[in-house]
Formats: structure tokens, sequence, C-alpha cells
């Protein structure tokens, strides 16, 4: 492994940093850590690769964080977390054989949609209405969870919007929502991180250093959304959401 020069591994501890304690609470981490893997000229697939082996040392902080401080319903996640991994790493054996460009147009309609819901229901997510699923809403949060886990593993942009989402729909408040959507998104990162590196296509050299900085900004975004309740999450997933949508449409058409 190469060591990589004090301006560039900056680079790397700064927006690592940014992109986990972001991703922590709400998702979307992948639009700020991956362009920046790509601007210091790792070819594209390589820079997935190297972001979902970073990002898991982050989503593994957040999602310890939120267990320890009891957000997580461990009974539902027993069930969802294989349900995740293995569709993540589908999703990565599948990104090599199909253009993930595919996917963009219906990923911003679907972030749309999403965005205006949380906008106009101004009352959603700010009680925790979760009290169980019955066996057919069972099912559905696994396809969901399996579905999610697949595309963070072919494309991911969103995927973490998507899973808190999908969980502000079974019942949860937005921070029951955000501390269980960052447990099936570590599932989809731990998975995706594996298979990308039984396939080589990890830069160690660049995800040790942003790895370890994912690891203090996952800590502090995880800490504050606990401290700071569904009023700081909720705004927080309503910019991120806006900004997804942004980034996917100058992509879709530059």
């Amino acid at each position: 492994m190469e060591f990589l020069d004090l301006g560039t591994t900056g680079f790397l501890i700064f927006f690592g940093f940014m992109a986990a304690f972001i991703d922590s609470v709400v998702g979307g981490g992948g639009l700020i850590s991956v362009p920046a893997l790509l601007w210091t000229g790792l070819p594209p697939v390589m820079a997935l690769g190297t972001n979902k082996c970073a990002a898991v040392m982050g989503s593994m902080t957040s999602f310890i964080t939120f267990v320890r401080s009891g957000k997580v319903d461990v009974w539902l996640m027993k069930r969802l977390f294989p349900l995740s991994f293995i569709g993540s790493a589908l999703g990565v054996f599948a990104v090599q054989l199909l253009p993930s460009a595919i996917l963009r147009p219906l990923i911003v309609i679907m972030l749309i949609a999403v965005l205006l819901y949380s906008i106009f229901k101004k009352d959603w997510g700010k009680e925790n209405k979760y009290t169980g699923l019955s066996t057919k809403m069972l099912l559905m949060a696994g396809f969901v969870a399996f579905s999610l886990g697949f595309y963070d593993g072919f494309f991911g942009p969103g995927a973490g919007s998507f899973m808190l989402f999908g969980l502000l729909m079974v019942g949860f408040d937005f921070l029951g929502a955000a501390a269980n959507a960052r447990t099936l998104n570590f599932a989809s990162n731990l998975s995706a991180v594996f298979f990308f590196g039984y396939l080589g296509f990890i830069d160690f050299s660049h995800a040790i250093p942003m790895g370890l900085a994912m690891i203090a900004g996952a800590y502090c975004g995880a800490s504050m959304a606990l401290k700071k309740g569904v009023g700081y999450v909720r705004p927080l997933f309503i910019i991120m959401t806006t900004v997804l949508i942004g980034k996917l449409v100058y992509d879709l058409f530059f």
C-alpha cells in the first residue's frame, strides 16, 4: 500500500468527516465522499469500492451509537439485517453487468415524491406510532430491506434516505427511523465492502484515512441527532433529499 501525500490525506479526512456526519443521520454521505475520491484520480468503480470500505467504518460507528441509545428495534432489525446484506451483495455483482444510469430517472422521480410528502405532511415523524408489524407488513418491510440493499450495492445515492422513509411509513418517528435505517445501511455497506474487496476494487491507501475520519464524523452526527431529537433530523432529511435530487438531476442532464 502506497502512502498518500499530506495534502491528499487532509483532503480525504475533511470530506470523510463531513460525509459521515450527514450520513449517520439521514444518509446521502456518498454524494460527498464519492466525488472526493474521484477528484483524487481513482477510476469510478474503484472509487465506489473504496467509498464503501471507508463508509462501513462510519456506518458501524453510528450503528453502535444508536444501539447503545436504545433507539434500534432489535427484534425487527434481526429479521431485516440479513436481507439488506444479501441484497447489497447481489447489487455489487450486478453493477458490473448493467449501466447504473438506467436507474437515475426513476430515482429522481421517487426522491421528489419523498421530498414533497415530507414537506407537506408536517406532523409526520414527530411521534413514534410503531407498535409492531403484522405478517403482511413484515413481508413488505423485508422486501424493502432487500431491494434497498440491492440498490445500495448497485448504485447507492439516496439509499439511506429511502431506508429512513420506509421506516417512517412503518410508524417510527424521525429519530427512530434514522437509528434503524443506519442499521440497515450498515448491513448493506458491510456486504458491499466484502464483495468489492473480493473483486479487487478497493484502494486502501485512500480508504483508511477517509474511514478513520468517518468514524469521528459518524459519532458526532449520531450523538447530535440523539441530543437534538426529531426537530434536528427532519429538516436535515429534507435538506439532504433536496441535495440528492439536485445532484442526480445534474448528473442526468450534464
